[in-house]
């Protein structure tokens, strides 16, 4: 379960007449516009304002507004968590009565400032978390999505929209948001690569590797740990395989496939698919060659005979399952 910062923690140091807006902002990860649309539409202000004019936060203010954010960055929409944490605070004493859990409906509402469109709850909860750049409740939602969800789920519907949106972003706001990007990626890797593995079956591995120049890892990371949960036994190679280096690989495992990922078109390498699926080992009259499955939006165009093209994690899984034809070896 997720737990709430300690208030205390962020409020110790405030002297008597309490925390400027600059200074809550800053500890909270929001922005003082954030903060003052908060007051305007919520009625989520300081208690009591010096002169009547300018703001300043009490310990019992600060309290509030870190359960808003707990609950916002658990995808709660603003006008329903600012509700709860008024009603869960009463008088602010900075003691919470009761959190109320986050449900998981779709929504279309915002999702801090990205453009997610209709998603999740739980995705925007996260985009909210990392927008504000607040690692521990990115980390914590994370942990409950692929808990609550499971892999499959929490990567097609959760974690894959956040990243795409923080994307656009991007794309669209020059060198803001990078850091956003950063962030998420790093966590969204971390949570992958925490998924317990079954214990892996008898047999050839499926072999995992993105294409020469092509650095984007987190959706063959996902397969990874996908195909760790149904106990199939896997070589991860990552970003940026030599081709000389993976047609080593494919000699010295004799994998049951090779996944081969590419995010675009300009590093989508038809040449090298063709020579890993032309491939052979084994004695004369025995031989044996990998299934290759082409990964990832890079290959459009057309698929070579003989090579799959999944669309899809959930499709990538059921072609490279536990129940294949010559999964077992």
């Amino acid at each position: 379960m997720e737990s709430r910062p300690n208030s205390a923690t962020h409020t110790a140091s405030a002297p008597g007449a309490g925390l400027t807006t600059g200074t809550v902002a800053r500890r909270l990860g929001v922005s003082p516009t954030t903060l003052r649309s908060w007051d305007r539409r919520y009625g989520l202000g300081p208690a009591a304002r010096e002169d009547g004019r300018h703001r300043r936060w009490t310990p019992g203010d600060v309290a509030l507004l870190e359960e808003m954010c707990r609950l916002t960055a658990a995808g709660v929409p603003p006008g329903e968590a600012a509700r709860t944490a008024l009603h869960a605070f009463g008088p602010r004493d900075g003691t919470c009565r009761a959190p109320v859990p986050a449900q998981a409906p779709r929504s279309g509402g915002a999702g801090g400032g990205l453009p997610l469109g209709t998603v999740r709850q739980e995705c925007r909860g996260l985009a909210r978390a990392a927008v504000r750049l607040d690692a521990p409740r990115v980390e914590a939602r994370l942990a409950l999505v692929v808990e609550h969800l499971g892999t499959t789920a929490a990567w097609e519907e959760v974690m894959a929209p956040a990243l795409r949106a923080v994307g656009r972003k991007w794309a669209t706001a020059g060198e803001r948001y990078v850091e956003v990007e950063h962030l998420l990626s790093w966590h969204v890797s971390s949570a992958l690569r925490r998924v317990p593995p079954v214990s892996a079956l008898a047999g050839p591995p499926v072999l995992l590797a993105c294409v020469p120049e092509e650095q984007h890892t987190l959706p063959v990371e996902a397969l990874a740990a996908g195909l760790g949960g149904l106990g199939v036994p896997l070589r991860m190679f990552g970003a940026a395989v030599p081709a000389a280096a993976l047609d080593d690989a494919v000699r010295r495992t004799g994998p049951a496939a090779v996944v081969l990922w590419s995010q675009s078109r300009d590093t989508a390498d038809r040449r090298l698919a063709r020579a890993i699926a032309g491939r052979a080992w084994g004695v004369k009259g025995a031989r044996a060659g990998a299934r290759v499955l082409l990964a990832g939006p890079g290959w459009t165009g057309g698929t070579p005979n003989g090579m799959l093209r999944p669309r899809g994690l959930r499709q990538a899984l059921r072609l490279l399952g536990p129940d294949q034809e010559g999964r077992r070896g």
